[in-house]
């Protein structure tokens, strides 16, 4: 037995009399032997789609927690929160946004090294670890109740989500969960394809033969570009440096009857339409005196130079070689809608310029070429805007508020306490550098970026700048300037909540300086653009999710109302805000794209309906929702809008791949994978959307909906794909959820119609969708996916685990891209590269680990596998 001496005797005493007096002083270092776990103890609790969750807190310091000196901020997928129906020790309460705190009550009391448990409820169902609260911090206060210490909390543990309760959102959730034997099963009627059979180029070009012979290109051969073709040679001789270790000689100018025979690489612009498509079209030929591509303008050859490159032996990206063997070919090509975007939120969770110029890269790749660029939304405003510099002094940053009043940001998705704190996403900004850099990069790429600038919703971050602005000007006694781009009443008493849980984030559009400020921000990215060497002719809004309840109680609102006798309602403001701000933005020769709400009025009884009033303006709406509204795209493509087709139930990359608890993402649309990317038809779209975001299959809710007119298609001008940043934490996790869904959307984006699209009887549809994801599944395990591992440097993409059942004591297992290779222990070990190949059934027991491995090394988690 260790012996304690009179001195160490003397000293616990005092520790011990001073955690007994409840001192107010405790240091961070103590403060951080607070250790804290949170488990979900259940979703199928009453009332229906609810959740009930439990903090434990573990005293490990020497400072006494009581009721008034201490509360727990932190961050978590924003959910109301129910009354207990039990008394607790600390009661958990939602601020704004995603932003919550745990308070004590009056007699809390947790002594140094006694743990407390808190349970709480609140509404929708939690089934991720990525839903889980994040970026705990502790505010410790004073006797006065005045802040005194904020100390991030150390030691926090989420507990695994493993009984039903926990992995189904609700008693009627019909998505079946996730385990080896439900992927064994969904995965048998996928079968592996010969090299033969895969596609060698995506997206699938509209004509494509090939030969029997090959043609060998290496340094020898002269790529020769017509003028005006610069940019497009120099990006080929690069990529082929990339895979060869070697230059290619380049020269202005197209081959002629004196130039030496020799092979030669030749890029130039003619006459060329495929499918009666002109623009972004091209024909690429590969024969036995080198390659030509020729394009209807320099984005079509661009798009040649990709499908080249896509013929290249995925080996050699992989091995470098100074030869590339290509099979002859020959290739016409043209894409089936002109338009096709990712939109990507940096806002939300900021991504840096590298990281940025890598996703313009991937597009370029896959013949994207639009990039809506999501710069401010409630959590941040991402671009230097000259002459307004608290949008990135103050809107940049996320840290410890006092609360939701104060005149900046306060923590979101997990930012933490302090703004810029390293491993955290929720400060950062593009300088205007920055800006004009991404804009150039991505032009040569043949992609445009289109910025957008979410109103009157979704505008906490504009508006905490702009009040960091008056603040500032009205203490120098500026009180003119000090108006002049404020965007809010100061007088509203409006109560409301937006669908991401704020109660403060929309502008008034009752003040002039609302249109004022929006007028100063489209100018001065304009001016961007132009230093670029560009023209901004296209503009997105936004315009979504404004919440029922605002304005109600603001006396310029009223006044507004009041005015104008045909606004009956006060949500009809969001119109006179679009009526009102679009000819600002025509003046300014831009097209004005936005979310659907702006194409829309709304009833009483909720019901949208598609707003004839700017049919024919220069307005194009994107329709994300054909879960809540299945025929909302038709509908307005019916009544003569241009539209963005962005449904959720197919193109939302932040949608989780399925509903294992450990894969990333949202699931509020349902689950969103690859093939759901793929298998869109969007003039009947009814025929792509299978299920509700609960699993239940929605044939009945399209009955008496409107089916898209055949004279309404040509208003689709194209597709996009979304990549909100809730959940998106860092380059690694944006590229997980962009890789491999984007080879699916691109597909559908560019390739010409498929005839299952036409096909009304659904079990023959279904029949050909299958045996069509077949292929594309192969040749994306097989030939596209390894190929990231090396371009850029390699990217972070997802490969999917295993299926496996042990079926009479025989081991089967299968996988969602056929042509990955499956690896396998039974010791308890992890699988490697090295471990053993599953081939055909074989005998096995116990513990049984697979992942999932491509040509290039890279691996799926782990699917694991216990027989007993």
């Amino acid at each position: 037995m260790k012996k304690i001496s009179p001195y160490q005797f003397l000293i616990a005493c005092f520790l011990l009399l001073s955690a007994c007096t409840g001192t107010n002083d405790i240091s961070k270092e103590q403060a951080q032997k607070i250790g804290i776990s949170w488990k979900l103890i259940s979703n199928l609790i009453e009332p229906a789609h609810s959740f009930q969750a439990k903090f434990t807190i573990k005293n490990g310091s020497d400072f006494t927690l009581d009721g008034s000196n201490w509360a727990l901020f932190f961050n978590m997928s924003p959910r109301p929160i129910q009354s207990n129906k039990t008394p607790q020790p600390a009661v958990v309460e939602h601020i704004n946004g995603d932003w919550y705190k745990m308070i004590a009550a009056k007699d809390f009391k947790l002594a140094p090294g006694d743990s407390i448990t808190i349970e709480y409820t609140g509404s929708e169902g939690i089934i991720k670890e990525t839903d889980a609260p994040m970026g705990l911090y502790f505010v410790f206060y004073d006797k006065e109740g005045k802040e005194k210490e904020i100390v991030q909390v150390a030691d926090f543990v989420v507990e695994p989500f493993v009984a039903k309760e926990q992995l189904l959102r609700s008693k009627d959730d019909l998505v079946p969960l996730q385990t080896p034997e439900q992927r064994y099963k969904d995965n048998l009627k996928f079968t592996k394809l010969g090299a033969e059979q895969l596609l060698k180029i995506i997206p699938s070009p509209v004509k494509m033969s090939a030969g029997t012979e090959t043609f060998s290109l290496d340094n020898k051969a002269t790529v020769y570009y017509q003028k005006g073709l610069e940019k497009e040679a120099k990006y080929l001789i690069e990529k082929l440096k990339s895979v060869t270790g070697t230059d290619f000689p380049i020269r202005e100018g197209l081959p002629t009857a004196t130039t030496p025979a020799a092979p030669s690489i030749v890029l130039n612009t003619g006459s060329v339409s495929v499918n009666g498509i002109a623009k972004e079209a091209y024909k690429l030929g590969v024969n036995a005196s080198g390659v030509t591509i020729t394009g209807s303008d320099a984005a079509g050859v661009f798009y040649g130079v990709q499908s080249l490159l896509q013929l290249i032996p995925t080996e050699l990206y992989q091995k470098p070689a100074a030869a590339i063997v290509l099979g002859h070919v020959q290739v016409e090509d043209a894409p089936r809608f002109h338009f096709r975007s990712l939109h990507l939120d940096v806002a939300r969770n900021f991504q840096t310029k590298e990281s940025v110029k890598r996703v313009v890269d991937l597009l370029a790749s896959y013949k994207v070429n639009h990039l809506l660029f999501y710069i401010t939304e409630d959590e941040g405003w991402r671009v230097e805007v000259d002459g307004l510099p608290e949008l990135t002094e103050v809107g940049a940053h996320r840290a410890h508020t006092s609360g939701m009043g104060a005149s900046a940001l306060h923590p979101g998705y997990g930012s933490g306490p302090v703004a810029n704190d390293e491993g955290k996403y929720g400060s950062g900004f593009y300088t205007k550098a920055d800006f004009i850099e991404i804009l150039k990069y991505a032009n040569d790429r043949h992609i445009k970026v289109i910025p957008e600038v979410n109103f009157p919703g979704h505008a906490l971050a504009a508006i905490k700048s702009m009040e960091a602005r008056y603040d500032r000007l009205m203490k120098e006694g500026k009180e003119k300037e000090a108006n002049e781009y404020r965007l809010i009443d100061p007088d509203d008493k409006s109560v409301y909540i937006s669908a991401q849980g704020y109660k403060n984030n929309t502008v008034s559009v009752a003040r002039e300086s609302t249109y004022h400020f929006y007028e100063k921000v489209v100018d001065e990215i304009t001016k961007m653009y132009k230093e670029a060497g560009l023209t901004l002719d296209t503009f997105h809004t936004g315009g979504d999710e404004v919440a029922e309840g605002v304005w109600t109680k603001s006396p310029m609102a009223i006044k507004l109302k009041n005015a104008h006798p045909d606004i009956k309602e006060f949500r009809d403001l969001q119109t006179y805000f679009v009526r009102k701000l679009l000819p600002l933005l025509e003046k300014r020769n831009l097209k004005v794209h936005g979310w659907e709400e702006v194409a829309l009025t709304k009833t009483n009884a909720g019901i949208y309906n598609a707003n004839p009033e700017f049919v024919g303006r220069s307005v194009v709406p994107y329709i994300w929702n054909n879960v809540y509204d299945v025929d909302l795209g038709n509908r307005l493509a019916n009544a003569g809008y241009e539209v963005v087709l962005c449904n959720v139930t197919n193109f939302y990359f932040d949608m989780s791949y399925n509903n294992d608890p450990k894969e990333p993402g949202l699931y509020w649309g349902g689950f969103v994978d690859t093939r759901d990317n793929w298998a869109f038809a969007p003039f009947n779209m009814f025929r792509t959307t299978e299920q509700t975001a609960l699993g239940k299959p929605m044939k009945e809710e399209f009955v008496g909906k409107q089916a898209m007119k055949p004279e309404a298609r040509k208003n689709v001008i194209g597709i996009e794909a979304q990549l909100w940043g809730e959940t998106i934490k860092g380059r690694d996790m944006m590229e997980y959820s962009i890789l491999p869904k984007l080879l699916g959307f691109a597909e559908s984006a560019w390739s010409a119609e498929r005839k299952w699209e036409n096909v009304a009887d659904e079990a023959s549809r279904k029949k050909m969708i299958d045996e069509g994801w077949n292929v594309f599944a192969n040749s994306m395990a097989q030939k596209h996916i390894p190929r990231l591992s090396f371009q850029n440097g390699g990217y972070n993409y997802r490969l999917p685990m295993p299926g496996a059942v042990v079926e009479d004591g025989l081991l089967k297992a299968n996988v969602e891209l056929p042509g990955l290779a499956i690896h396998y222990t039974t010791d308890g070990s992890e699988p490697t590269a090295k471990s053993t190949v599953f081939e055909a059934p074989v005998k096995a027991a116990g513990t049984i680990k697979l992942k999932s491995f491509d040509m290039a090394g890279k691996s799926s988690r782990t699917s694991v596998l216990t027989v007993k």
